[in-house]
């Protein structure tokens, strides 16, 4: 019994050894990537806690303090909107802590970089805390996550726009024949991708015999959209490119899939709808996996954009830098300078706020679906006029960073 005891008290010793040994390793590069972890942890907390937290959170009087018990369906929202408040609140916190951080002199910048295992050790601590907080207060953060998860759509959107225009212009710039082929190239690449992609969605979303006129909108509205983009793009006012106006068309296409898929199973209109008995817990798990990429990815994206998030004082990388000091008073001189910061770390905290808001909002099917679809992700009507919104956004977006610089020709776009 005592050789058990210390064998016990060993591997726990080695255990907590290894977990700081490898919180402490987590350096300035590496410290992006922790954070990626640290959420995608949440999201997997979350949606355990949605499949067999639901029974406990039945016996807690102070949430279950109602005369007549609700459904199993309303507690596993509510542990996904409890958990994702807990990790609101976290990067909240970091995100107020962060505020106004310019060179990495600041104390903080530590805080932002170093101390995971405290950081761990808080975040357990807040999301553990949320279980006791009022139903009132949970339903309360259910309202404004609708409106984050918009807010974090958006960004979204103008980190795509972002990139589809930066990319343009960095082949346009290299001014050779084979940029400009490899340009025309993807371009119709892209398009002939909508109008396959289109063709599909007809296939699938407007079956025959079926009243399916709001699919067909859909549908259509999105192609009216596609060309709507080349017309003004290619506009001799605008002086604009066929590659982001394609790329913009195929991301609407996707996104007008995206919403139709997100339909009821049993909507006689989702031609989805004969594959969901097939469905297996595996092919959940795959989905559930892809969506929890997608959106750290846009986190992170977001967080570590220079466009977006440059720090007030930081230049550039590479302007008005020379490649080598003129002398060595001026070298010293440079040592003394602080570094500043290359991104805004309390922006990227931020972004990592109103994914948490957004990926509540799937799991839960924007608090709505989970009733309707059972154990689906972000299935359910809520779901789709999402997805279009986004998709009118992004439309109206591209289209005003096009006509913008026409409009207002003294101001910088």
């Amino acid at each position: 019994m005592w050789a058990a005891s210390c064998l016990a008290s060993c591997c726990a010793a080695c255990a907590c050894e290894a977990c700081r040994t490898a919180v402490g390793s987590i350096g300035r590069r590496s410290a992006r990537i922790a954070y990626c972890g640290l959420f995608a942890l949440s999201l997997l907390a979350s949606w355990v806690l949605r499949e067999v937290a639901a029974p406990l959170l039945q016996s807690i009087p102070w949430i279950n303090h109602f005369h007549k018990t609700p459904d199993r369906e309303w507690f596993e929202t509510d542990a996904v909107l409890r958990v994702s408040l807990g990790n609101f609140l976290f990067f909240t916190i970091l995100a107020a802590i962060m505020a106004g951080i310019k060179d990495q002199k600041d104390p903080r910048d530590k805080v932002h970089h170093g101390g995971w295992m405290a950081k761990i050790f808080c975040w357990v601590v807040i999301v553990f805390l949320m279980f006791f907080v009022p139903n009132g207060v949970v339903s309360f953060y259910e309202s404004i996550s609708k409106f984050g998860s918009g807010l974090f759509l958006l960004v979204q959107v103008v980190l795509l726009l972002d990139f589809v225009h930066g990319w343009n212009e960095n082949w346009v710039a290299k001014d050779e024949q084979f940029w400009y082929m490899a340009l025309l190239v993807v371009s119709v690449v892209c398009y002939i991708g909508s109008f396959a992609f289109s063709g599909l969605l007809f296939h699938w979303f407007t079956p025959s015999g079926q009243d399916c006129g709001l699919n067909m909108f859909f549908i259509v509205s999105t192609l009216i959209l596609v060309f709507v983009f080349a017309i003004v793009a290619l506009h001799p006012k605008v002086n604009g490119s066929l590659l982001p106006a394609s790329v913009i068309g195929l991301y609407c296409t996707y996104l007008c899939y995206s919403g139709l898929s997100s339909e009821p199973r049993d909507y006689e209109c989702n031609g989805l709808h004969n594959h969901s008995k097939a469905m297996s817990t595996g092919s959940l798990t795959l989905g559930l996996c892809t969506t929890i990429l997608s959106v750290v990815y846009s986190a992170v994206r977001a967080g570590s954009s220079a466009t977006v998030l440059s720090a007030p004082d930081s230049p550039r990388a590479g302007a008005d830098k020379p490649l080598l000091p003129f002398s060595k008073a001026d070298e010293e001189e440079t040592k003394d300078v602080p570094k500043p910061v290359t991104y805004s770390y309390s922006f990227f905290h931020l972004i990592f706020s109103l994914a948490s808001m957004y990926s509540a909002m799937l799991l839960t099917g924007w608090s709505t679906s989970v009733g309707e679809s059972g154990k689906l992700v972000d299935v359910g009507w809520p779901s789709v006029w999402v997805r279009i919104a986004t998709q009118w956004a992004t439309a109206g977006l591209f289209i005003w960073s096009l006509v913008a610089p026409l409009l207002f020709p003294d101001r910088e776009f």
